[in-house]
């Protein structure tokens, strides 16, 4: 697997939380793994699918990309952006929520609980604005784990905002709103590269 800079060897030993971070989506899927209370970046960038093949096999270079992150990183809790009830446009939010079902299940099959969270909480939050713009984000979280540059592309931003915001609400007490209790055997899917955000990990 072709990997890129920015990632420091990370131990499988007992951690005091970590947590993933997924921004789903079929051309890229932003993830960000946090360790928590430090706040300390352990991972984070974008798995990319061939945008010349079908669906199915799209699928399936998410999954594989997921379940790399899932299998580098003992995850104690994956927060997912959750859907909206109604988009302005509809294909775009049925080709998300294919990718956010594939998050799902990487984590289901592992039996780690699932925080699903909806983009406008994740921004009043983060910026105290439900419909903060994209580039309020990056700031945002630049900011609040003083990262040394501001994350690209926007969704390893939200990746990041996402896990930060379910440490938070954890903290506070909010149960998580899927939770898995047996795990299944995980399928061999073939390999996929991906990018991860050189100047964000520690």
């Amino acid at each position: 697997m072709a990997r890129g800079v920015g990632k420091s060897a990370v131990a499988h030993t007992a951690p005091p939380r970590i947590i993933l971070g997924i921004d789903p989506g079929l051309d890229r899927t932003g993830y960000a793994v946090i360790e928590f209370p430090s706040t300390r970046v352990l991972d984070a960038g974008v798995i990319r699918s061939d945008a010349t093949l079908l669906l199915p096999r799209r699928l399936v270079e998410i999954a594989s990309g997921l379940d790399e992150v899932l299998a580098e990183h003992t995850i104690g809790l994956v927060a997912v952006e959750d859907l909206f009830a109604h988009y302005k446009h509809p294909r775009t939010a049925i080709l998300m929520g294919h990718a956010r079902g594939v998050a799902l299940v990487a984590a289901a099959r592992r039996g780690i609980d699932v925080m699903n969270i909806l983009p406008t909480r994740v921004k009043k939050m983060l910026t105290g604005n439900g419909h903060a713009s994209k580039l309020q984000m990056q700031r945002a979280i630049t900011s609040t784990l003083r990262l040394p540059k501001i994350p690209e592309p926007p969704d390893v931003a939200d990746a990041l905002a996402i896990a930060w915001c379910a440490s938070m609400l954890h903290r506070a007490g909010e149960r998580v709103t899927d939770a898995t209790s047996k795990t299944v055997t995980t399928m061999n899917l073939v390999r996929r590269s991906r990018r991860r955000l050189a100047g964000v990990v520690a």
